[in-house]
C-alpha cells in the first residue's frame, strides 16, 4: 500500500490571517484615498501587521511524507527524515526531537487548558508507547481527542512502524536533515519595521 501524505494547516490560524489581512488592506486603501500625504508616512505599520499575520498564522504547516516530515514555521522550513527523530513531544506544541535539535511545529500548538479539562482515560486510547514518560505518564496534549494529540499520534504511528520494521538500521544520514531560512519574509518584515519607525518618528 502506498503511503498517503498528510498536509496539516490549522483552520483557525488561516481564518485569522485572512481576516487580519483583509482589514489591513481595507485600512491601507482607505488611508490612501482619504489622505494620500499621511498614507506615505503611516501606511507602513498597517502593511507590517498584514505581513506578520500571513507569516504567523497562514504560513505554518506540517507535511507528513513517506521519507520524512517537512515543518514550515514562521522564519524557517525544516525537513526531518524519519531516522533522525528520537521522540515526539506535545508539551507546548508538537515537537520533533532529533539527533541534532528540537523542531517545534508552529502549526500545532498544544491545546489550551479549557480544551484539556475533563479528559478521560478513553481519550488516550491508541496513544503509542513512545509517548509515555519514564513512569508511563502521558501529557494532556497526547490525548487523541485533541488536535495536537491526534496529529502527534499520526506521526508516532508512522515512526514506530518504521522503527519496528528495522527501517532505521542503517543509521542517520546527517546531511538528510535540512533547514531553510525564509529570507524574503525576514527582509520584508525588517524593511516594513524600519519604514514604520521612520514614518512615525522622523
Amino acid at each position: 500500500m502506498s503511503f498517503q501524505e498528510v498536509h496539516y494547516r490549522p483552520v483557525f490560524g488561516r481564518t485569522l490571517a485572512v481576516v487580519t489581512m483583509v482589514v489591513c488592506a481595507l485600512g491601507a486603501a482607505a488611508m490612501a484615498v482619504t489622505d494620500p500625504a499621511s498614507a506615505i508616512r503611516y501606511v507602513w505599520p498597517i502593511l507590517l501587521v498584514g505581513v506578520l499575520a500571513w507569516a504567523l498564522f497562514w504560513r505554518p504547516s506540517l507535511l507528513v511524507q513517506e521519507h520524512g516530515i517537512t515543518v514550515e514555521n514562521v522564519l524557517r522550513t525544516h525537513f526531518v527524515p524519519w531516522p533522525s527523530i528520537t521522540a515526539i513531544d506535545t508539551r507546548y506544541s508538537v515537537t520533533l526531537h532529533t539527533t541534532e535539535r528540537r523542531v517545534q511545529v508552529w502549526a500545532a500548538p498544544a491545546s489550551g487548558r479549557h480544551r484539556t479539562l475533563g479528559l478521560a482515560p478513553k481519550d488516550f486510547d491508541g496513544v503509542g508507547e513512545s509517548a509515555r514518560g519514564e513512569l508511563g505518564e502521558l501529557r494532556p496534549g497526547d490525548a487523541i481527542t485533541t488536535p495536537t494529540g491526534n496529529l502527534a499520534q499520526l506521526i508516532r504511528g508512522r515512526w514506530e512502524q518504521l522503527r519496528d520494521s528495522g527501517a532505521f538500521a542503517s543509521g542517520v544520514d546527517p546531511d538528510a536533515s535540512t533547514q531553510t531560512w525564509h529570507v524574503a519574509t525576514i527582509a520584508t518584515v525588517a524593511a516594513l519595521s524600519a519604514a514604520t519607525v521612520i514614518g512615525i518618528f522622523v
